[in-house]
Parts: C-alpha cells; structure tokens; sequence
C-alpha cells in the first residue's frame, strides 16, 4: 500500500465486498456473483496501470468502474420486493 492506486483500488474492492456480502445475505439476491467480476477484475488493472506510470489510464479505468458499480449494481437503490 505505497501509491494512492493502492489505496483506491482497495477501498472499491472492499465497497463491493461489503455490497455483495449484503446482497448475498438477501432472501432472494438482486444479483449474481458474476456482476462482481468485472469491477474487481478492473480495479486490479487500474491498479497495475497506475503503479506502472499510466496514470490517465488508470483514472480513466477507475472512473468507469465506478460508473459500472453505480448503473449496474446499483449500490444505492432500495431493495423491491416487488420487482421481477
């Protein structure tokens, strides 16, 4: 944990940590474990992009995982029972 990458990188991963653990724990999960894929997979190539010295890559990377995380997990949206 030596560059501000790191430190990122990492607080996403554990954010989509914490919301599939609470997902997970839902009567019936609003999503599948394969949605967790590709945000986890990117913050680790933001991640190397960043410590290599591709900084507008990794930012760029790391603004679309976010972006991925908030139109498709939808982290914030309240659960309905009602929905499907």
């Amino acid at each position: 944990m030596e560059t501000v990458y790191d430190w990122i990188t990492v607080a996403i991963f554990v954010g989509l940590a914490v919301l599939f653990l609470q997902r997970s724990s839902e009567e019936e999960p609003r999503d599948k474990i394969y949605h967790y894929a590709p945000p986890a997979i990117g913050c680790a190539i933001a991640n190397y992009l960043g410590n290599e010295g591709y900084m507008v890559g990794s930012v760029v990377l790391i603004v679309g995982i976010l972006a991925y995380i908030h139109y498709i997990l939808k982290p914030f949206a309240p659960f309905d029972s009602n929905a499907n």
